[in-house]
């Protein structure tokens, strides 16, 4: 492996491990979608899949913006995410109720990701004048941090009507 010794080589190296999440999460959020019961969590799983085809098509423009080839790198931590998720599905047989309560838990967990990824490139390409690239990258990080409070909303609402269940 070659030595990674300059903050570009390493911005793009993050560059290309967001690419492959987003990448992931286009695959990924149609079947999120069929797997929720809740109308409003599907839906937001819908809606999302819409904004993460805009992300792809927003980094690839980025990596345009910088003269540099496409280039995705394989993402440990998206990964580690996705196989949570059939892990759970696969082994645990949860409930309708759990497992929409899984999903929101899932889906924000994978929106902290995405938006620490985006604030650390968005501060690096601001460093490095690269102002295009840092309003491409910006607009995805809005975006995330919107799905973001969806999630946390449908999640509380979940957890209320779980308890009164309960009860």
């Amino acid at each position: 492996m070659a030595e990674m010794t300059e903050p570009r080589e390493l911005f793009m190296h993050e560059l290309g491990d967001i690419l492959y999440a987003e990448r992931v999460l286009v695959k990924a959020l149609p079947k999120l979608e069929k797997e929720a019961t809740d109308k409003e969590l599907a839906e937001s799983f819908r809606a999302h899949q819409a904004e993460t085809e805009q992300h792809v098509a927003n980094l690839e423009k980025a990596f345009g913006e910088l003269g540099e080839k496409v280039k995705a790198e394989k993402c440990p931590g998206i990964d580690g995410i996705k196989q949570e998720h059939d892990e759970f599905v696969n082994e645990q047989a949860p409930s309708r109720a759990v497992l929409d309560a899984f999903l929101t838990g899932a889906g924000a967990r994978t929106e902290h990701y995405e938006i620490a990824a985006y604030e650390c490139l968005i501060a690096s390409a601001e460093a490095m004048g690269e102002d295009k690239v840092a309003e491409l990258l910006s607009h995805n990080l809005g975006q995330e941090k919107e799905a973001l409070q969806k999630m946390k909303k449908i999640g509380k609402r979940l957890a209320r009507d779980s308890a009164a269940l309960a009860r």
